[in-house]
């Protein structure tokens, strides 16, 4: 039976309201505190444009609050949305593939929370959000989508037994701090709070004289740095704290669960079936701490904001991380040791066109002549690139699993199954010929669809991988 359609709670407004007055809040800072004595014509009419653009968003808000609304059937979900023009979507449970939910600290004030459902299609129908619901509502609508669940005889919902394989530590905390650099944001910030009080005071005089100063007492230099260095420290554990802490990966026969968060909670759900890859990315700065982070690329995520979401915690010890990664998706066995390509892949890397350095030097050479030399500079950092990523490249491919890790500065290494792979194209260049390699590409299915691309496969090999695909397509 479909309930009747309703409007989202009225919450929604102050949260819509909040997300509205924080993009525009820089731009009161610049016009109405830092350009507070400003009798400038742009700062004067910024004021009104900015003020304008505020009513009409909180105008805009109140519409959407108005004529929004939902209902929940039994076979369908129908959003009608629109004043003027009406627009009306309706997805179906079954095509729901997962979801997640993010409680911002004012959704936590009214006791509620957001919820987003995934499908495996593309555009605007990839997507379909609750931007304010209820506690009792989500659970009511999660437990719709969970599979095997039956009703108890009170009419509660069972659910399966979950199983713990991760939860942050203060010491993890601690070391996804200084992995992200966070820490450092503070000296940025400090600049940019230099540099905008010297619209306001003649400090320029007296910050000579101070440096000065700190020079010829170089242990209140060096305190001042201490200082500064354990508040952008405390700074970025905070932060990282406020995103990452009570991190929980857990799971059960059917799906993986992520939850992290405090303050704006996240809590994600990936059916296990629905994995089409695995993906290891490891910078070198990770590399030097033993830290990896493992992302899962599904028929129901993008490459792109919702990749965050279904990380494997971000900076976990990589022999920690790939135990886990066995124990949830045993299928996804990551190899160490795999094949390094010959030498003349090197040297056919080296022999492409440089085209970053050929639009540097004509560039430089119209706009500034005397600064041709940074060429110089362009084309060694792509020598040295095209040698790393060459170093780094390495594949394998056994019984039905793929693996192919790259990079230079970032290492990723990238594994998925035959029967996840959509679409093999092998390619040969005219160069490539006379190497006797290929260009192997290749596809998962995602939104949007994920691409992987493997450059300097031996012909033979690359014969072997399409012949190994077209199988699966003939017997499928």
């Amino acid at each position: 039976m479909t309930k009747p359609a309703k409007r989202y709670h009225p919450a929604y407004i102050a949260v819509e309201l909040f997300a509205a007055l924080k993009g525009l809040s820089g731009f009161y800072l610049l016009l109405f505190l830092l350009k507070a004595n400003s009798t400038a014509g742009w700062v004067i009419w910024g004021r009104y444009a900015l003020l304008t653009a505020t009513l009409a968003s909180i105008l805009f808000i109140l519409s959407k609050w108005m004529f929004n609304r939902y209902e929940l059937g039994t076979q369908s979900i129908i959003f009608k949305e629109g004043m003027l023009v009406k627009k009306q979507k309706t997805v179906a449970w079954d095509r729901i593939h997962s979801h997640r939910t993010s409680t911002t600290f004012i959704h936590r004030w009214f006791g509620l929370t957001s919820l987003t459902l995934e499908t495996g299609m593309s555009g605007e129908n990839a997507e379909f959000e609750f931007p304010v619901i209820t506690q009792a509502e989500k659970d009511r609508v999660v437990a719709r989508l969970e599979e095997n669940q039956e009703e108890m005889e009170a009419g509660e919902l069972t659910k399966p037994q979950r199983t713990i394989h991760f939860r942050a530590t203060k010491k993890d905390l601690m070391k996804a701090s200084f992995t992200s650099l966070s820490f450092l944001a503070i000296f940025p910030l400090l600049s940019a709070i230099y540099f905008n009080l010297t619209d306001f005071f003649a400090i320029e005089e007296s910050a000579e004289s101070v440096w000065s100063y700190l020079l010829d007492h170089v242990w209140i230099l060096i305190t001042l740095f201490l200082i500064a260095m354990i508040l952008s420290i405390l700074i970025g554990f905070i932060k990282t704290t406020i995103k990452y802490g009570n991190y929980v990966i857990s799971d059960d026969e059917e799906r993986i669960y992520i939850e992290k968060g405090i303050g704006n909670e996240v809590s994600f759900s990936i059916p296990k079936n629905k994995v089409q890859a695995v993906k290891v990315e490891q910078s070198i700065v990770k590399k030097a701490l033993g830290l990896v982070s493992i992302k899962l690329i599904s028929a129901g995520t993008s490459e792109g904001k919702e990749e965050e979401i279904s990380s494997l915690y971000p900076f976990m010890p990589k022999h920690e991380a790939y135990d886990m990664l066995h124990t949830i998706l045993p299928h996804y066995q990551i190899k160490e040791e795999m094949e390094r390509f010959p030498v003349k892949v090197l040297w056919l890397k080296l022999i492409q066109p440089y085209y970053l350095t050929i639009a540097a030097l004509i560039g430089l050479w119209i706009f500034k002549k005397e600064w041709l030399w940074i060429a110089a500079i362009v084309f060694g950092l792509s020598i040295l690139l095209r040698t790393l990523d060459y170093w780094f490249t390495s594949y394998t491919r056994h019984g039905h699993t793929v693996q192919i890790r790259k990079g230079g500065w970032l290492n990723e290494t990238f594994v998925t199954h035959l029967h996840r792979i959509q679409q093999v194209t092998v390619k040969h260049s005219w160069l490539e010929r006379k190497f006797g390699v290929a260009t192997i590409m290749f596809s998962n299915r995602a939104d949007p669809a994920h691409e992987s691309l493997l450059f300097g496969v031996d012909n033979e090999e690359a014969g072997r991988f399409y012949e190994w695909y077209h199988r699966k397509s003939v017997s499928g």
